[in-house]
């Protein structure tokens, strides 16, 4: 259990042999676009402490808003250096130092369906614009589950060469950010890794934290999306991380996840179990779900290191002590698209 969110960050960034080996191979900048997200701050410290355990001179630098100037001095405090940068701003843009390395995190999802224009801007303009201005340079693309649509539970979820189906503006826009990344990596011949995510997890978000609540404060819990996959953070920014070793044009593509698929009333229950409290359910479990299957970053990266269990276990202890939360559900539960 961690007693701190310093303890748990200090974990979350913690990298793995297969991060440090692989980072000491690439040589040069790694520039994070997009830090400021959930998975950002994490990624790019676990980038940094991978790069000083190799004992190799990149830097990691990461660029966003920085809405929170907290979050920038921490990053700064952790080796990690910043540039404020609205990254629609072509200029501000061209601005940015020259890396042989970018993790491409920047997007938008929750409020897309009432920011359409917005959405797609970020998440189809902006890829171009990105491979345009790093062309020279090998780029490590974060994307979404949500761009498979939904699959029976008997397939065992998506796999990386099946259609692509999206469903709603937010899950079409993302086949569109996909579509930039693959075209100008053709045209350019830029290596290109895409990675399909979801869901990952940590005590403060994720698909587990958001049951949990639910549990704890007695909210009923929606059936129709009944199942899920999900990852403790730490490995998915782990696998992300690797996948700079997985770069090709044209571009391949990595599913990234939990190797299991988990019912939501099977998970609310242990959490209740946990919690000392009896879920509440409404509706019925679909035979349909988002699912990915992440068999071939499996193969690639090996088993997760920390299992669904244990992070059922920690979540619910920081529930029950009221740790800090980042308080953004992350609307799981969605079948029609909209966020």
């Amino acid at each position: 259990m961690f007693a701190t969110v310093e303890e748990l960050e200090a974990r979350l960034s913690e990298p793995t042999d297969g991060v440090v080996a692989t980072l000491s191979k690439l040589g040069g900048d790694i520039l994070v676009l997009g830090v400021g997200g959930k998975m950002g701050p994490s990624l790019a410290r676990m980038a940094k402490r991978a790069l000083d355990a190799a004992g190799t001179r990149g830097r990691v630098i990461g660029v966003s808003r920085f809405s929170s100037k907290e979050l920038q001095t921490s990053l700064q405090c952790h080796g990690v250096e910043t540039i404020e940068c609205d990254l629609l701003d072509e200029r501000a843009m061209a601005s940015l130092p020259d890396a042989p390395n970018v993790v491409f995190m920047a997007g938008m999802k929750f409020g897309a369906s009432s920011q359409e224009p917005l959405t797609w801007a970020m998440n189809t303009h902006l890829p171009s614009v990105v491979c345009q201005r790093y062309s020279q340079g090998r780029i490590i693309a974060f994307s979404t589950g949500n761009v498979y649509g939904l699959v029976p539970l008997a397939s065992g979820g998506s796999v990386e060469t099946d259609p692509l189906q999206p469903v709603g503006e937010y899950a079409m826009s993302c086949v569109g950010r996909e579509r930039m990344f693959e075209y100008f990596s053709a045209r350019h011949g830029i290596p290109i890794c895409i990675l399909r995510i979801n869901y990952a997890s940590e005590l403060r978000y994720g698909v587990l934290l958001d049951l949990a609540q639910k549990v704890w404060r007695g909210e009923p819990i929606d059936l129709a999306m009944g199942y899920f996959n999900t990852t403790w953070l730490t490995d998915a920014n782990a696998f992300a991380l690797q996948a700079f070793g997985q770069v090709s044009s044209p571009v391949s593509v990595l599913n990234i996840t939990g190797a299991e698929i988990h019912s939501v009333r099977d998970v609310a229950e242990e959490f209740g179990r946990l919690l000392g409290k009896k879920p509440i359910f409404t509706g019925k479990s679909s035979d349909t779900a988002l699912l990915n299957n992440a068999a071939k970053a499996l193969r690639l990266f090996g088993a997760s290191k920390i299992t669904t269990p244990q992070m059922i276990e920690w979540i619910a202890g920081w529930v029950r002590s009221d740790g800090a939360i980042l308080n953004k559900p992350t609307h799981f539960e969605s079948r029609d698209g909209r966020f």
